[in-house]
């Protein structure tokens, strides 16, 4: 199965559906390879850092880089990398991102709580969480990307009608993609 080829929404709730590649807590990144169909390591991240909530991608999507769409979830405990689960939009924090030759793409960091969360189940928008909280996970790409080498520069955060926006753009950049892909 190409996990990159489900459905973006849930078809019985409307939730996203989304594919976890690195759970909370691991210091290992995991990039889902479409090629191979498989979740391959991608870095190790320092010694003292560790993701701070379920990262993944949405299916059925694409971004200015070429992947799927990127999304942090927020939940209550770790998952494992595969996991498919559904989630609601609360926001995104835009921003740029170095790319592969060094120029900077947009490379958005979308907010999600998951479906079956209990701590912030009643988040609707990224105004509803703690601003700390929102801070920290900024941080946490701005200091992701400076270990790596590359640079991760905030534009701006948003709430769900903005994250919305930007899930049905890279969905129309995936339909684009696969139509391009049969030709």
């Amino acid at each position: 199965m190409n996990f990159v080829d489900i459905s973006t929404f849930d078809q019985e709730t409307d939730d996203l559906n989304v594919i976890v590649e690195t759970p909370r807590g691991s210091r290992n990144k995991f990039d889902f390879d479409e090629e191979h169909r498989l979740f391959k390591l991608a870095k190790v991240l320092p010694e003292g850092m560790v993701f701070p909530f379920e990262f993944g991608f949405i299916p059925s999507t694409r971004g200015d880089d070429g992947d799927p769409l990127d999304i942090l979830i927020l939940m209550d405990a770790p998952t494992t990398t595969g996991c498919l689960l559904t989630a609601r939009l609360i926001g995104v924090i835009e921003a740029l991102q170095t790319d592969q030759d060094d120029g900077m793409s947009r490379n958005d960091r979308l907010i999600a709580i998951a479906t079956h969360a209990h701590i912030h189940g009643e988040a609707k928008s990224l105004s509803d969480l703690d601003v700390k909280i929102v801070d920290e996970i900024e941080q946490f790409f701005v200091s992701y990307n400076k270990m790596g080498g590359g640079k991760f520069k905030p534009l701006g955060r948003h709430g769900p009608k903005r994250a919305l926006k930007l899930v049905k753009v890279g969905m129309n950049k995936f339909r684009g993609s696969k139509s391009k892909k049969r030709k």
